[in-house]
């Protein structure tokens, strides 16, 4: 069938881009690692599946033209992009704060599904993954039914790209014994997540 290598060419590259930036250390994954050690796995699936969903609805709104909106009035993505970093401020005060799963009765829990979507629009690692789907891997022939299996493909590789970073939050947690150790690699978990937010004070205002 002819579509069938034209459509290989741009599924594969496409598919290696998504691994590695869902993957990479990023704010997305350093909250995953950090519920799946204070909540467990299970606890963190909703938010593992908003990350996902959230992802994937960007590429969409992107590809379907939210991306000219930033191009016209930058200062809204500069707004966006100052809002997003003010609020992983406070997720790391939330993450080092944040106890042992016997201390669930205290009011904390895990991100939501829809608030994990939803934090994708002020998460810039999602941004630039989105972004660089739309314009690097889409081909223009066929824009639609390619972007819409971009998509597709950014949410079948992402979500057990980030499920490995809440494994490995879980394992830690089971480890860590002791209130005060969770609260110690959570406090870690926090100083990453603040670390992320270097490249967005690089970036030309």
């Amino acid at each position: 069938m002819p579509m069938l290598p034209e459509s290989l060419s741009f599924v594969l590259p496409l598919a290696m881009f998504a691994f590695v930036s869902s993957v990479t250390p990023g704010p997305n994954n350093v909250m995953l690692t950090a519920s799946g050690a204070t909540f467990g796995y299970r606890r963190s699936m909703p938010h593992m599946l908003g990350i996902c969903m959230g992802v994937v609805i960007m590429v969409l709104l992107i590809g379907a033209g939210l991306g000219k909106l930033f191009e016209a009035e930058p200062r809204i993505y500069t707004l966006l992009k100052y809002v997003g970093a003010a609020y992983l401020v406070w997720l790391a005060w939330k993450i080092a704060r944040a106890g042992g799963v016997d201390q669930g009765q205290s009011g904390k829990h895990p991100f939501s599904f829809w608030q994990a979507a939803a934090f994708q629009w002020v998460n810039p690692k999602a941004w630039i993954m989105a972004i660089g789907i739309v314009a690097t891997y889409t081909p223009r022939d066929g824009f639609f039914s390619n972007l819409m299996l971009s998509a597709l493909v950014m949410g079948v590789i992402n979500f057990p790209s980030i499920s490995v970073w809440t494994l490995f939050g879980s394992t830690v947690g089971r480890a860590l014994r002791t209130p005060q150790a969770l609260r110690t690699f959570n406090g870690v978990m926090a100083g990453l997540l603040l670390l992320s937010l270097v490249p967005i004070f690089m970036e030309p205002a």
